[in-house]
């Protein structure tokens, strides 16, 4: 037997044995669906603390209550939600427009329709924005990649619409490439009516759909995701500081941005790693530039103590095989579509079971990354994730005697 560095490592091994044998006896007699409940293993493990097999309830003291008008706190690999409160509002996001901002100029950098050397023409009508600005001048050319910077650590809105301009030819066409981005993202509770934040009708956002798109810059542009970061930002020989005064207060906070207007009052999308373990926090509507980073370092604090976070499974990793009939093999290989991540309260990892249920009897042609199946995690006998399982590779009809003797083998039962 194999080496496993865990408990629930182990199980998975006994599942995929236990699915062998199943499929096996399964060439004797099909049947609907072979269940491999990995928490019936725990009987055979009497060393095991008599707390983790008791089924008792877990206590986690409830999140602060924030002075603030919206929160969210969610880890961002597994997407669970840690502490909210009206989450779903639509409120004014102020400069936390600029993270969608910036989202989509990278989008266009990953596209190749842009290049961080783009020299850009400063309008005048990015020039004169009000607000926070980067200090670009009318008619002078600004590289890309400096521009980007000046929207992410100094805020800039007239960076915001020199961009905007840049990529769509105006403001407004630029908060319609916004808006597709959010709606193909999910984000049900938004709409944007410029680059910047600055007050405008018919724009708005919500905690929860910040925290949707903070999820995505982080995973799918690490790269630039740094600058986030960068404390201070210098160009025309101004130096200018990152308003998010917890990237010098606390070490695991990298991002993400500040936004602050009359209507929208003090607010901070901040994001902590610590070891593997990444929270994203939203905090909206707090009295001062203080108070926001106050109360998004309660809502991370509450996180990093009372939760952790596990990487189950990998994308494509085999976690069983599953008997074909009429293929060309009689083996497929089964796992998950994407990464696993489950959080969970600390030192509660020894307690999840999982369960594996696959589809019988499974019939060739099947289809890489069909479903046959559901992976399910529970802890305590609460259900804390369920998948479905996939096949990882396709299997194609076998020749004329395998599907005749297969199919006469069937009929049997």
């Amino acid at each position: 037997m194999p080496q496993y560095k865990s408990w629930f490592q182990l199980l998975i091994w006994f599942a995929n044995r236990a699915s062998k044998i199943g499929a096996a006896k399964a060439a004797d007699k099909p049947v609907k669906t072979t269940r491999l409940a990995l928490s019936l293993l725990f009987i055979s493990f009497l060393t095991l603390p008599a707390h983790v097999l008791g089924g008792q309830k877990i206590l986690i003291p409830p999140p602060p209550k924030l002075a603030a008008t919206s929160y969210l706190l969610e880890d961002a690999n597994s997407t669970k939600v840690l502490a909210e409160k009206n989450a779903d509002e639509r409120l004014a996001p102020a400069s936390l427009t600029k993270i969608m901002t910036v989202y989509v100029v990278f989008r266009e950098l990953a596209a190749g329709n842009l290049q961080l050397t783009d020299q850009v023409l400063v309008s005048k009508n990015a020039w004169k924005m009000p607000g926070s600005r980067m200090f670009i001048e009318v008619n002078k050319q600004v590289g890309l990649e400096d521009l980007l910077k000046g929207i992410i650590i100094a805020s800039g809105n007239d960076a915001s619409v020199a961009v905007a301009e840049h990529v769509a030819g105006d403001e407004a066409t630029f908060a319609q490439m916004m808006n597709q981005q959010a709606e193909r993202l999910g984000m049900k509770d938004t709409h944007y009516s410029n680059a910047t934040g600055l007050p405008a009708e018919e724009h708005y956002t919500t905690a929860r759909d910040l925290a949707i798109l903070t999820r995505a810059l982080i995973k799918e542009f690490p790269e630039h995701y740094g600058w986030h970061s960068e404390q201070e930002f210098t160009y025309n020989n101004i130096k200018q500081h990152n308003r998010n005064k917890l990237l010098w207060r606390n070490k695991a906070v990298d991002g993400v941005k500040t936004g602050h207007t009359e209507e929208a009052g003090y607010c901070l999308v901040a994001s902590a790693k610590r070891d593997d373990m990444r929270l994203i926090s939203v905090v909206m509507g707090t009295r001062s530039e203080s108070a926001r980073a106050g109360e998004t370092q309660a809502l991370l604090n509450y996180g990093f103590r009372f939760f952790e976070t596990h990487r189950l499974y990998g994308a494509n990793e085999k976690l069983s095989e599953a008997r074909v009939w009429k293929g060309d093999v009689t083996e497929l290989p089964l796992g998950l579509q994407e990464a696993l991540y489950v959080t969970i309260p600390r030192r509660q990892f020894k307690n999840l079971n999982a369960t594996l249920d696959i589809d019988q009897p499974i019939i060739a042609p099947v289809a890489q990354a069909q479903p046959l199946g559901t992976l399910t995690i529970t802890l305590s006998d609460e259900e804390i994730a369920q998948k479905p399982l996939t096949a990882l590779r396709s299997v194609p009809e076998g020749n004329l005697f395998r599907r005749l003797y297969d199919r006469a083998l069937l009929l049997l039962e």
